[in-house]
Formats: structure tokens, C-alpha cells, sequence
């Protein structure tokens, strides 16, 4: 018998992509979390947790995000838009 194939790991959670994703997207606007928090009809508070990860995020949550970065929601999980530094970034919030 062959043992079953693992599936190759991602290299990053979809947390940490998300939260990636997030930051440069904004960060390449020019915008605070106050301004995507406004432009997203959300809290503050609520785009500094989903940037440090510590949150939760609903789908509806994430379509209302991406409506306000004019990006397709999949485009901001996309593992191949994100770099080695955003997510460094992307942790050292966390800290």
C-alpha cells in the first residue's frame, strides 16, 4: 500500500495573508485604519484587530473591506500577493 500524499503546507495562515494583504493595500492608498475603517463603513478598532490578526473576520466583513479598496474580496487572500516583508510586517503588529 502507498501511503496518502501530503498536501504541502501553505507557508502562511489565511490570517496572516489577509492581514498582509490588508496592510499594503492600504499602505499603497496612502490610508490609515481610520480612513479604510470610514471608507468600510467599520471600526477602527476592528481594522487594527484584522491587521494583528486577533480578530475573527466575516465573509461580509471582508466584501465590505475590498469594496472600500476597490479590489475583488479574493484578491485580499491571495498568498502570492504578499511578500516575505509584508508578512514580517504583518507579525510585528502582533508584538
Amino acid at each position: 500500500m502507498n501511503a496518502p500524499r501530503s498536501k504541502p503546507q501553505p507557508s502562511a495562515t489565511a490570517r496572516e495573508i489577509l492581514a498582509a494583504n490588508l496592510v499594503a493595500l492600504r499602505n499603497e492608498r496612502g490610508w490609515s485604519q481610520e480612513v479604510l475603517a470610514f471608507e468600510a463603513g467599520l471600526h477602527r478598532t476592528f481594522i487594527a484587530h484584522v491587521e494583528r490578526q486577533a480578530r475573527n473576520i466575516s465573509l461580509d466583513n471582508i466584501e465590505k473591506i475590498a469594496r472600500a479598496l476597490e479590489v475583488p474580496c479574493y484578491r485580499l487572500l491571495i498568498p502570492e500577493c504578499v511578500t516575505a516583508s509584508t508578512i514580517k510586517e504583518g507579525r510585528r503588529l502582533e508584538g
